[in-house]
């Protein structure tokens, strides 16, 4: 996928307003601290434009690319549903609203919660760009989202990149409050990691205790069926702009971003039988898929004998929901067909 023409403009004008040299450097420290685990790089770490656009460069499309695949699943659950207000909590350069408003256009009123006051101004730039009202006139908040703050509830409510960067003991308080403020939708995103979905697991078990519905990319309310050893992730392929590649020093023209996710509803969305949570495996004459149902992950094999189903399941992915009738033809005790071992 690509960002948004106008997001893509934005950031591209701001790359274009620092050195490349400055900004390769800058990304290169962001780099590092990532891959250490150095907590929080877009808040407090970031002292000057430069770290600012550089976190842009380095994070942006990225992050970009994970919330709108999160949101498009939202939205295939919620066919019917169409929020008009959004809170963006841990906002950073306002990217989950650019990803929101391309799927629901119709938003009409959106806050943002943001720590970082030069963050902030970085946002306001980029959302100059964007051709929705909403978007452009959106009302930023300064606050600390691990603190005490307090906003009007929202149809839609999105937390992106941010459990991670967190004491333990304000994790539980934190999504209290975040349920609090959501009228319709929860989505929270996370890297996808084993540390990643551990922490979204834990999100979802709290707040299904509070009554909330499992929207994505869960088909149930029911306890998780991964195994302390295996982890729920997807992955979201986005293109990068020749300035984007410059900044990172990379050669490829893409890069795939992999995430864990959950969207919580007050309301049940429309009833799945499952979703594919590995790439499908295509071989001859069957196509083998790892699906999330109700109460266990299992195995479906898809062959030819089902010319009508195999035809529909050649064009699923990872991340896919599963049509009406394709867990029908299922490998008992995960074997493929003639009996023999699937292998991971």
């Amino acid at each position: 996928m690509e960002i948004p023409q106008q997001l893509r403009s934005a950031l591209d004008a701001e790359l274009a307003s620092v050195p490349s040299k400055k900004i390769a450097l800058a990304v290169a420290g962001l780099s590092g601290r990532y891959r250490i685990g150095t907590s929080c790089i877009g808040r407090g770490y970031l002292q000057s434009r430069e770290d600012i656009i550089a976190y842009m460069a380095y994070r942006l499309p990225a992050t970009y690319a994970a919330t709108h695949a999160a949101l498009e699943q939202v939205r295939d659950r919620l066919p019917d549903w169409k929020p008009q207000s959004l809170l963006d909590v841990g906002a950073g350069p306002g990217t989950a609203m650019w990803a929101a408003a391309t799927i629901w256009p119709e938003l009409k009123r959106i806050t943002l919660l943001e720590r970082e006051e030069d963050m902030i101004a970085a946002g306001k730039r980029l959302a100059a760009y964007s051709p929705l009202a909403p978007v452009r006139e959106a009302n930023w908040l300064r606050a600390d989202v691990a603190g005490a703050w307090e906003t009007s509830p929202c149809d839609l409510v999105i937390m992106s990149y941010v459990l991670g960067e967190l004491p333990q003991d304000r994790v539980a308080p934190l999504l209290h409050r975040l349920w609090e403020a959501t009228g319709g939708t929860l989505v929270i995103i996370e890297p996808g990691t084993v540390a990643g979905f551990h922490r979204i697991k834990q999100a979802r078990e709290q707040m299904l205790e509070k009554g909330a519905k499992s929207i994505a990319p869960c088909p149930h309310d029911g306890a998780c069926p991964m195994t302390d050893n295996d982890w729920c992730h997807f992955a979201q392929r986005v293109q990068r702009s020749r300035m984007h590649r410059q900044a990172k020093a990379a050669e490829l023209s893409y890069e795939d971003e992999k995430f864990s996710f959950l969207a919580l509803s007050r309301t049940p969305g429309a009833a799945i039988e499952g979703r594919v949570i590995r790439h499908p495996q295509v071989r001859p004459g069957h196509i083998r898929l790892e699906v999330c149902t109700p109460g266990r992950v299992t195995t479906s094999v898809l062959t030819r004998k089902n010319r009508e189903m195999y035809r529909i399941a050649r064009d699923l992915r990872w991340g896919s929901v599963v049509p009406p009738g394709a867990m029908s033809e299922r490998s008992p005790n995960g074997s493929e067909p003639g009996g023999c071992p699937t292998g991971g």
